[in-house]
């Protein structure tokens, strides 16, 4: 993980400072502890002024200072991890890899071959200096965040980086589109003093679209969002990235596709943990839910071993109780999605370390209202409305971490039995179980202190609710269980392991049911499309700031290009079943996974938003919709909070 950005001026009136931010150096400083330092690149025959600054958090080999500089005068910034594609030996350090490998190529074609076959998560600035190109771009899911200001067109001036600084006046940052690569020519752009990007889109290896189709397409989105001066352009060779995944499969059976929602006679009503038994039981199926946790269980494998550890922590076999450092936590609801990576990591984490499990709360505001009417829980139901008055959280001493049921939300209790089932699976692992507790008063600072800052450019209700937790629970501050008494503790652990991927790909949304029984299987499958094709703009960026604000990395296993690619290759059927009820028939092949390595009651629980289940949707205002702008983004003077 690192921070990153480069600050380029056409115009020899302005200095590179005037449009470099203080406060987005201290935000940058906070992504990369590890190393700081800046160079400055300036061409005075051709008038422009390149800032290039580079904030390292140490993950992987040697410390290494960004920006890199080689001898022929290039210079790299980069943030990200290559899991596969290219070789990084176990000493070695990425940045540098990926930095030699770009020296060797001789051509736009040479660069795009090398971007095409990295796998892992990237954002990167490369200037190539013989040809005074500016590279720069996120990995095909955009899962570093990369965001870019232009200034007016009198300046001649713009700027790229991984996290800025909200503003409500002035040039507005947007987020680099995980569109393609993009190239700038600076030479001809300082000559003409206006500024031309060039883009090179992603495009699958097989596909029916043509280039022209597939840069039409990627031109319109991109260009609808660039202000009026900033033009973009094809590249002129039609050159495209290959993408790293295949495209979905949307074939459907006609005995499934034909009237959605009324193939009742597999409909289960009473769900339990031996229903999902009752699918593995038919071997072509269970056959393919081994090959789904193989390739998962490779996935997590890379994420959680692909980190600098001391000597003696290099394997599992030597279980040295000596140093009891945690090195990856896990963003733990007790949900099916936290619970599988949990249960993965916990194969390839040595077994003398500890696994650090993340559960965030929001102090509950109000009683729940007992009444005759309540609504009746079904058997397989936890039950999750446990409030508590108001009065009894007013005395809440952070300090002493005495339980409090006003920080009994929902995520807090399938959390705590989520926790009892991995102690079951391995009794031998140290399991932190961090209750991350959040009060109204302590939201309202942070918000409005950084998280405000880190969210932008996103500005919506569902944004502030998923942003703010995100942040405290990342942030690994809270309490543990130490020989039954709490005890303070923060997560030490630089590697944040999270389920986002899941939903998007195994039909997990409520949304995704409203669409099945509207438009059947194909609704279903153009939804998928949809929301895999957005999760850069929606959720990724956004995430990458919050979690790396605390000096961290967001891994994500769901969305590793070969999980991806092996649950694109199935038909929605083998994936999801719609027809069944909550908590079985959406993601059922990640259901029947989980039985299948040794997992009991949270195979089965249904989906829960993280605003929901940590209830900070409940704590601010009940009559928002998610889409709706978020006021409580806004800078505010801390007197009004």
């Amino acid at each position: 993980m690192c921070g990153i950005c480069c600050v380029v001026t056409l115009c020899s009136q302005h200095a590179i400072h005037d449009f470099f931010n203080k406060d987005i150096l201290c935000r940058l400083r906070r992504r990369g502890p590890d190393s700081s330092q800046q160079l400055i690149k300036t061409v005075s025959d051709l008038s422009y002024e390149c800032l290039f600054s580079g904030h390292v958090l140490h993950l992987r080999g040697l410390v290494t200072p960004q920006p890199l500089e080689d001898a022929n005068n290039n210079i790299f910034l980069w943030n990200g991890e290559i899991f596969n594609g290219v070789h990084v030996g176990d000493l070695e350090n990425d940045t540098e890899v990926v930095f030699h490998h770009l020296a060797l190529c001789s051509s736009e074609a040479d660069i795009l071959s090398l971007f095409s076959s990295l796998r892992g998560p990237w954002s990167f600035i490369y200037y190539q200096a013989s040809r005074h190109s500016l590279w720069f771009g996120r990995d095909y899911f955009g899962r570093r965040s990369l965001l870019w200001q232009f200034s007016n067109e009198v300046d001649s001036a713009f700027c790229l980086t991984s996290v800025s600084v909200y503003s409500e006046s002035g040039n507005q940052w947007q987020e680099v589109p995980a569109s393609g690569i993009f190239k700038i020519d600076l030479k001809a752009c300082a000559t003409t003093k206006s500024l031309s990007l060039t883009l090179f889109p992603w495009k699958y290896s097989c596909t029916e679209k043509t280039a022209e189709e597939i840069f039409l397409n990627v031109l319109d989105q991109v260009s609808k969002d660039l202000p009026n001066h900033i033009h973009l352009v094809m590249n002129e060779s039609k050159l495209c990235l290959r993408a790293p995944v295949i495209p979905l499969n949307k074939m459907i059976s006609e005995a499934l596709g034909e009237c959605p929602g009324t193939n009742t006679s597999n409909i289960i009503h009473a769900i339990s943990v031996e229903t999902l038994q009752g699918f593995l039981a038919e071997e072509p199926r269970k056959k393919l839910v081994c090959q789904f946790i193989d390739v998962l269980n490779e996935a997590v494998k890379r994420r959680v071993l692909s980190l600098f550890r001391d000597e003696g922590q290099k394997t599992r076999e030597v279980p040295s109780m000596s140093n009891r450092k945690a090195h990856v936590a896990v963003l733990f609801s007790g949900g099916i999605d936290s619970m599988v990576i949990a249960a993965l990591a916990d194969k390839h984490v040595p077994l003398e370390e500890p696994i650090d499990l993340l559960n965030v709360a929001f102090m509950i505001k109000e009683q729940a209202k007992q009444k005759g009417t309540a609504k009746k829980h079904t058997s397989q139901e936890v039950k999750l409305d446990l409030l508590c008055p108001q009065e009894s959280c007013q005395d809440l001493d952070a300090k002493t971490g005495a339980h409090l049921s006003c920080f009994d939300v929902p995520d807090r209790i399938t959390g705590r039995a989520g926790l009892k089932e991995l102690e079951a699976i391995n009794p031998s692992r140290t399991w932190n179980f961090v209750e991350i507790n959040v009060t109204l008063e302590e939201l309202k600072k942070m918000r409005q202190q950084c998280i405000n800052h880190l969210i932008y450019p996103l500005d919506t209700v569902l944004d502030d609710s998923i942003g703010c937790a995100l942040w405290f629970a990342s942030r690994g501050e809270g309490f543990i269980s130490n020989q039954g008494e709490l005890k303070p503790y923060k997560s030490p652990a630089k590697v944040v392991l999270t389920g986002i991927g899941a939903d998007e790909q195994l039909a997990g949304y409520s949304r995704h049911r409203v669409c099945f029984k509207k438009y059947g299987l194909e609704g279903l499958n153009k939804e998928l499309e949809v929301d895999l094709d957005r999760i850069s703009s929606r959720n990724l960026g956004r995430d990458d700031r919050i979690i790396g604000d605390h000096g961290k990395e967001a891994r994500f296993p769901f969305l590793d290009e070969d999980v991806v690619s092996f649950l694109n290759s199935l038909p929605i059927s083998e994936k999801a079943d719609l027809t069944l009820p909550r908590g079985i028939g959406e993601k059922l092949i990640l259901r029947l996974a989980a039985k299948e390595f040794g997992l009991t009651a949270s195979t089965i629980l249904p989906k829960r938003a993280v605003q929901f289940g940590s209830r900070i949707a409940k704590l601010e205002s009940n009559s928002e919709k998610a889409s709706d702008t978020c006021s409580r983004l806004k800078l505010f003077s801390v007197d009004e909070l």
